[in-house]
């Protein structure tokens, strides 16, 4: 079909890239609507080759050249810079959005069955964190990802663009009810380690080859950590030996160091 060129913000063809750094109205509109907005075009392509369906294409007119391939899959829709921003609210210095359908995620009993090595995230609501933990956990060695019911949506654009479309590699599932969902991933046959600074907790350079078997490491939101309920449902907590006085990373860092180090068994 030929590209459609769009003059006018409101023009209702467009309705899915509508004021896209307003994070309550995307809540709103995304998930509901059974979609979710990738940019540039590393992440886009990431997106299809993962085997999202694409719905649209959103793409500044000087850059239709670009996507030639995406034409026969999806409508492509072309403007102007000063154009785009009116639509989505911020510079598309990338230059091309596109919006894909969302697939039903996995069951949590289906997810363990097929994973070796998880991370557990709870209350992990902020974007860019989570985002960054999914690109590590696909460079690191991880299988999947079970997220609490409070957990941020892993493809909000912002998540997308900081893990580099890498969220696309990782299967993940919604554990519910939480935390009663924890017995059913120790069930499954995984040791839940829950990495924390408590005196007590075991270095991770000395975890045993039991504990390393099929981890499940659990994770908590920058700040509070995890929960009481989620510490004393873990089999072990696990800790980073850290220098300097120093008593916390960032937990997009901290997930890192602990996924590579979950992994130096291979």
């Amino acid at each position: 079909m030929p590209d459609a060129e769009i003059t006018d913000p409101d023009d209702a063809r467009i309705a899915d890239y509508r004021a896209l750094t307003d994070v309550e109205l995307r809540t709103r509109w995304e998930p509901p609507n059974g979609l979710f907005i990738a940019e540039g075009e590393l992440v886009i392509r990431r997106a299809l080759r993962a085997g999202y369906r694409p719905r649209s294409v959103l793409i500044d007119r000087k850059r239709a050249d670009q996507v030639d391939d995406l034409r026969p899959q999806a409508p492509v829709f072309t403007a102007a810079p000063v154009v785009l921003e009116a639509i989505t609210g911020f510079h598309v210095h990338r230059g091309v959005l596109a919006s894909f359908h969302r697939r039903p995620l996995p069951d949590l009993p289906d997810l363990l069955a097929t994973s070796r090595r998880l991370a557990v995230l709870e209350g992990l609501n902020t974007h860019t964190n989570l985002g960054a933990l999914f690109r590590s956990a696909a460079a690191l060695g991880i299988d999947a990802v079970v997220l609490s019911p409070d957990c941020a949506d892993p493809l909000y654009r912002r998540a997308v663009r900081v893990s580099m479309g890498e969220v696309f590699a990782i299967p993940y599932a919604k554990a519910a009810p939480w935390p009663q969902a924890l017995d059913t991933v120790r069930a499954a046959g995984f040791t839940l380690l829950a990495m924390t600074p408590a005196d007590d907790a075991v270095a991770l350079p000395r975890l045993t080859a039991e504990h390393r078997a099929r981890p499940a490491l659990l994770l908590g939101a920058e700040g509070p950590g995890l929960s009481r309920q989620a510490l004393r449902a873990a089999d072990a907590g696990v800790a980073i030996p850290m220098r300097r006085g120093v008593d916390s990373l960032n937990v997009a860092t901290a997930a890192a160091i602990a996924f590579y180090e979950l992994s130096r068994t291979d």
